[in-house]
């Protein structure tokens, strides 16, 4: 079959859907690695042109997996929603990119059409975009979850609270902790990455963390980031568990390289639900307990990846998040490292690349805006990402410690750093728990973000307990 564009007298060809995704990406060096990246920007740019002239169907025609090795592949085909699809059944990529970016495309509009993207779809756009595209189409997209928290909704940014120790003491983590939460963090969940996958640890930081959520009655769910197994050996044994944690990627091999399965996935959703904690407080079932941690170059590391580039793959792994309906997704963007994003510009694309694919499919997006202290990127470079994904309407970032993280050994985004982004674009967290920093005395009253100007009293009588 093959696609083709002339640039002058040149003509270039592309044997197969996988190899024009892959040549029209832009330049990251994980690509490079891969031996599929373009060879310069001259074949780059024919790709992008011979893509934005490829009619959207062609990616119900054509696979970039094949359908029988690779239950992704047939999840994705197997559950595509055509009349959800039909609306812009009849477009390019060029012109579905026109489209999204006109008024018709608001979103209640986009919100229906979810079901009936596939990830190849919206990668395939998405190389196409500007980065201004990539924040202003995402930013009318709304995906709205709960899990005692109320998260996406306009004019909302919650973080992750990430209180991690290098030796999971439970006096650092509850330092941490509490520090979180006087910057006003944790809306979205307080998860912690243990140092170990003991089980009994694991356990033992859940139960420290159901203390805390109870005795303070936070708004917010806790989460220990282990293995599924892990999870569900802790669920078996008693353990207070509000979601479950799992990395996850865009093909069967990287998924396996994980050492999981679609239908462990499954089984870990429905013990995970069968424990009705989203009710704690109020009465109100949770639905959504699943987070899912993901960035390009896990299939690449897995050597998984099929000849595909690395961004399609990462949109395809919002696929199988969709399909299990989690809380939280979160693009770890800059943590693999300069192997597979060299350095800040293509960490920065990369972020608002995944952010804008998974919006559009219907996930709940979020992004630890980071990165690892051997690549060629360094904070202003953070910022600019962490500026423009608050514009683009992320759901969710990271609140890390002054923003080095001293277990995982790479550098994320602080309690400060939520706080001046919720400034600048007026932004504020998640209600109940807005609610309830006002109530304990974090944040003045009133709509803001705004620091109280003394201690907490609750938390002052904690503190001075203190030795």
């Amino acid at each position: 079959m093959g696609y083709g564009h002339a640039i002058g007298s040149r003509q270039y060809r592309f044997d197969d859907l996988r190899t024009l995704l892959a040549r029209a990406t832009p330049l990251r060096s994980g690509d490079q690695l891969a031996g599929v990246a373009a060879a310069d920007a001259q074949e780059r740019v024919a790709a992008q042109l011979a893509l934005a002239e490829l009619p959207l169907t062609a990616f119900l025609n054509e696979v970039v997996v094949p359908y029988e090795a690779d239950e992704i592949t047939r999840l994705i085909v197997d559950s595509h929603d055509a009349a959800a699809f039909a609306p812009v059944r009849h477009l390019t990529v060029g012109d579905f990119r026109d489209w999204l970016l006109g008024d018709a495309a608001d979103s209640d509009t986009l919100a229906a059409l979810a079901p009936g993207l596939t990830p190849e779809m919206v990668a395939a756009v998405s190389k196409i975009c500007r980065l201004q595209d990539l924040v202003l189409v995402a930013r009318k997209c709304r995906v709205v979850t709960r899990f005692r928290s109320t998260l996406g909704l306009p004019g909302r940014l919650a973080t992750r609270l990430q209180p991690n120790h290098p030796t999971d003491a439970i006096d650092g983590i509850a330092a941490s902790l509490l520090d979180g939460l006087l910057m006003g963090s944790g809306d979205a969940v307080i998860g912690i990455n243990p140092a170990t996958d003991d089980v009994a640890q694991v356990v033992r930081l859940l139960q420290m963390l159901d203390g805390v959520i109870r005795r303070w009655n936070i708004p917010t769910p806790s989460c220990v980031l282990t293995h599924v197994t892990n999870t569900l050996r802790a669920i078996e044994r008693g353990a207070p568990v509000d979601l479950v944690f799992q990395s996850i990627g865009g093909t069967e091999g990287t998924q396996r390289g994980f050492g999981i399965t679609l239908a462990l996935l499954a089984e870990a959703r429905a013990a995970a639900l069968s424990l009705q904690r989203g009710a704690l407080f109020d009465g109100r079932r949770g639905e959504h307990v699943m987070y899912f941690e993901t960035g390009q170059g896990s299939a690449l590391s897995a050597g998984a990846h099929h000849g595909c580039d690395q961004q399609t793959l990462e949109a395809r792994a919002y696929a199988v998040a969709r399909h299990f309906e989690p809380l939280l997704v979160n693009t770890v963007v800059g943590f693999i490292g300069p192997e597979y994003l060299y350095d800040g510009k293509q960490i920065l694309r990369a972020g608002l690349e995944d952010h804008f694919c998974g919006k559009l499919l219907g996930v709940p997006m979020g992004c630890d805006v980071c990165y690892t202290n051997h690549a060629q990127a360094d904070g202003d470079d953070m910022d600019a990402l962490l500026l423009m994904l608050g514009a683009a309407g992320c759901n969710f970032v990271m609140g890390v410690p002054g923003s080095d993280d001293i277990m995982l050994n790479y550098q994320s985004t602080s309690f400060h750093d939520a706080l001046v982004l919720r400034q600048l674009l007026g932004l504020r967290p998640a209600p109940e728990f807005e609610a309830w920093l006002q109530q304990m005395g974090v944040f003045e009253p009133g709509p803001g973000s705004r620091l109280a100007a003394a201690l907490p009293a609750p938390f002052r009588a904690l503190l001075e307990g203190l030795p």
